[in-house]
């Protein structure tokens, strides 16, 4: 038999995801265990491969689609099995015969009814056509929660908008289409607002490319929409003075590599000072549950990583627990694998604090939005030499050039008051201005 291709769950939490790109087309060879397809969810981005060997024979669901868990997206002709006209002959198949049946069956009613020809005339009652079912289309209107979600906030009514996804399902494509061709006035569930032309006009004059939001993009957006709504977000900056740390890892980064095979970058230095910090005030690595605070046991440590399609956060797990190398060689193989798109959901969702790093770009220091439910986040700035002020224990002030660096503490206030941060700023400060950790 066939072998169909299921929408996989990519997570306890997760039941749908949306099809990003297809590696086969329709006849192409397929082995076991080779890509097939790119799916994107509220977690990840991952490549789904293939768990037999065969040839496509059918692809149900398109680039750009989102579907629930174990809808069957494509089907795969294995061995033996006569490929991609199978599935959707046999229905023709079933279609046929019912229509010939039918064609029959009206030429002997029409024979049979030669010698009563009152009852043909009471057939055509208008009885079907007086129960047309506006409210069952209504109920049977399919669509992701997205699009449900954008229908509330444009008061759009999703009857009106034709879907062009699997079974007339509506995806997020078919809801911008109906906005751009200028139906989605503020007050779209009254016909009257049809004959509004003002809101048209406005999109119709503006002078650009409409493109809709890939899935990564709009949960983004929808999560920090949510953050900056839940927590009020205050700001502690702080600058710190990076001169030891950058001694040390410039004198042991070519040793490092080749010991550990991963590049010796200055975020394990901060992600360890961190951890020492949250050591210390455990109400940074904290959340608000309902009116409790939840302390965790563990501190799992989210990095940010930057992606040409998108924003990740892999975690790193019990941090605390971690050396120092242990710490390196984790970084760099989530970023990496995140990268390539081979994290697993539970490797991107937990964390209980985050580091992000804005000043990878040349910015001085960034404002972050917290990454709920987290009470807290670091922003990393520019590293750059600058003239600093030094002085020594006699009191005596010099001028020497230093690597200063600034980090930007994103707090929910709510939970973390002022001084709060700037205690964990200032030991956050200390361990790196005062570095003692061998690099080995």
């Amino acid at each position: 038999m066939p072998t169909d291709v299921v929408m996989p769950q990519m997570g306890e939490s997760i039941f749908e995801g949306t099809i990003t790109k297809w590696f086969k087309k329709v006849g192409d060879a397929v082995q076991k265990d080779e890509p097939l397809f790119e799916i994107s969810t509220d977690k990840v981005d991952a490549e789904i491969p293939s768990e037999v060997e065969g040839v496509i024979a059918e692809i149900r669901i398109g680039e750009g689609e989102t579907v629930e868990i174990n809808t069957v997206v494509a089907v795969i002709a294995t061995s033996g099995t006569s490929g991609a006209g199978s599935g959707r002959s046999d229905a023709g198949a079933v279609a046929q015969p019912a229509v010939s049946q039918s064609d029959g069956g009206s030429s002997e009613s029409a024979q049979a009814s030669t010698a009563s020809q009152p009852k043909p005339v009471e057939q055509p009652i208008p009885a079907p056509q007086a129960q047309p079912t506006p409210p069952q289309v209504v109920v049977e209107v399919r669509s992701s929660p997205l699009v449900r979600r954008m229908a509330r906030e444009h008061k759009l009514d999703l009857n009106r908008i034709k879907g062009t996804g699997s079974n007339g399902r509506i995806n997020k494509d078919d809801v911008l289409a109906y906005m751009k061709n200028g139906v989605a006035a503020p007050a779209a569930l009254s016909p009257a607002t049809n004959e509004q032309s003002a809101p048209p006009q406005v999109a119709q004059a503006m002078v650009g490319r409409l493109e809709p939001m890939s899935r990564m993009r709009s949960i983004i957006a929808q999560r920090m929409a949510e953050s900056r709504r839940t927590s009020p977000h205050a700001y502690s900056v702080y600058k710190v003075d990076m001169t030891r740390v950058v001694r040390l890892r410039e004198a042991s980064r070519a040793s490092f590599e080749q010991r550990h095979g991963v590049k010796l970058t200055y975020m394990p230095f901060i992600a360890a000072a961190a951890i020492d910090a949250l050591r210390r005030f455990p109400i940074v690595n904290a959340a608000l549950e309902g009116n409790a605070i939840r302390y965790h046991e563990n501190i799992h440590l989210g990095v940010a990583v930057a992606l040409e399609w998108g924003l990740i956060v892999p975690v790193i797990r019990e941090a605390e627990r971690r050396g120092f190398n242990d710490l390196a060689v984790a970084i760099s193989d989530l970023a990496e694998r995140a990268r390539t798109k081979k994290l697993k959901p539970e490797e991107a969702s937990g964390s209980t604090f985050t580091l992000t790093n804005s000043g990878i770009f040349g910015g001085e220091y960034g404002t972050p939005i917290i990454n709920q439910p987290e009470s807290a986040i670091l922003a990393i700035g520019g590293l750059r030499k600058e003239p600093v002020v030094l002085t020594d224990a006699e009191g005596n002030d010099t001028i020497a050039i230093r690597s200063m660096q600034q980090y930007c503490l994103g707090f929910d206030h709510r939970t973390i008051d002022g001084a709060d941060a700037g205690r964990f700023m200032t030991a956050f400060k200390d361990s790196l201005e005062k570095w003692n950790t061998p690099v080995e």
